[in-house]
């Protein structure tokens, strides 16, 4: 039997929509899921964009204000895909009123705000997920279990990249995204958090860390009304870019070995150039976002001119065969994200957690705070519990 979950989704630019797909896209991948999403309410502030929602994505009702979702007896579980400032209010409100939160990362602006929302969680029992994507990829499953098995024997360092050129137009609007008290840690928040998530994810925990951060476009122009996504806004008011451009970590990890990890949101030429290079002592696997399913995996005993393999990851490897038949058939960045919603709705259905915790987004948050103290004090951080 298949009961009905009534399900909204707080704020609606482009992450709202992925969400929402998301939701709808389960049966077809996941029949025998024992609850079916049903879409209750779009919550979103900006004029007519929760209607415009609503009447496309087939919403039952539509409000421009989120506090109504918490009052909302038909929602039981609660997609939270505002801006960053808004997590924290948001997150902690609904765990408050019951509902399961699927919240994108980073779960607020510092780690504090991130704990905040997973102590709500955890005080009213509910269900928390945490928008950490890549980690769902089929090949990057695969690679942690290749690690774990100790395919390419003891990791030895590892290079996390995630660069974008997103806001590398000077043009781009000064929206929330580059203000300190809206946006936070800039690029640390948007990317590296990212890769903090997948360091830990791959390599376990990190002890300490040192990090460099710059802003390369100090100024841009304050937007004439409401945006979305990266819009340009030429000629507006120019104010001053707060939060960071870039920047680059070096990482020690509990198990000894060693780490960089580097964002940058203003690389031009690189269009969601994200992936890892993890070396051990006899062997390495390397993952590209760009070529989703593959993975390329050098192992053996020859250690010099060891040649390298490509993989094409199909059925046995992570959720791929709820979306493939066999190895080699694409998967895409949207399928990530229906993984997370089946994970998510899984663990509401069985009352126990699958795939992403706020207890994720806690680690990830405290790593991001370690960096702005190194970037700031110029010392090697050491991470709490280490």
């Amino acid at each position: 039997m298949v009961d009905a979950l009534g399900v909204a989704v707080i704020g609606f630019g482009w992450m709202g929509r992925v969400h929402t797909q998301a939701y709808a896209r389960l049966p077809h991948h996941y029949p025998r899921l024992s609850l079916r999403p049903r879409l209750v309410t779009v919550a979103e502030e900006v004029p007519g964009r929760a209607e415009e929602a609503a009447e496309r994505f087939g919403f039952a009702s539509a409000t421009r204000d989120w506090r109504e979702v918490a009052a909302d007896p038909r929602v039981r579980a609660v997609s939270v895909t505002a801006p960053n400032f808004l997590h924290r209010e948001i997150g902690v409100a609904m765990a408050e009123a019951g509902k399961h939160l699927w919240i994108e990362k980073p779960v607020g602006l510092t780690a504090g705000d991130a704990r905040a929302v997973a102590d709500a969680v955890a005080q009213a029992g509910v269900q928390g997920t945490v928008g950490f994507n890549y980690r769902n990829a089929p090949a990057v499953e695969a690679a942690r279990e290749l690690i774990a098995s100790g395919g390419i024997g003891t990791p030895t360092h590892v290079r996390i990249r995630l660069f974008s050129d997103y806001a590398a137009h000077p043009d781009g609007a000064l929206t929330w995204r580059y203000e300190r008290e809206r946006g936070g840690s800039g690029v640390l928040g948007d990317l590296a958090s990212h890769g903090a998530d997948l360091a830990r994810f791959l390599l376990g925990d990190i002890a300490s860390l040192t990090a460099d951060t710059a802003v390369f476009v100090p100024e841009r122009a304050r937007p004439s009304g409401a945006t979305a996504g990266h819009a340009l806004a030429a000629g507006g008011e120019p104010g001053p870019v707060e939060n960071e451009d870039y920047v680059s970590c070096l990482l020690r990890f509990a198990s000894g070995a060693r780490g960089v990890l580097e964002a940058c949101r203003v690389s031009v030429g690189e269009q969601n150039n994200y992936g890892f290079e993890v070396h051990g002592t006899r062997g390495a696997v390397f993952w590209d976002f760009r070529r989703m399913n593959e993975l390329r995996v050098s192992r053996g005993t020859t250690y010099q001119d060891q040649p390298v393999s490509t993989v094409y990851v199909g059925p046995g490897a992570g959720e791929f065969a709820a979306f493939q038949p066999g190895a080699a058939n694409a998967m895409g960045y949207d399928d990530l994200k229906v993984i997370e919603a089946y994970r998510f709705v899984r663990s509401i259905a069985e009352g126990t957690p699958h795939g992403t915790t706020l207890a994720d987004a806690v680690y990830s948050a405290t790593v991001l705070d370690a960096m702005a103290e190194s970037a700031a004090s110029g010392a090697w951080v050491t991470l709490p519990g280490s």
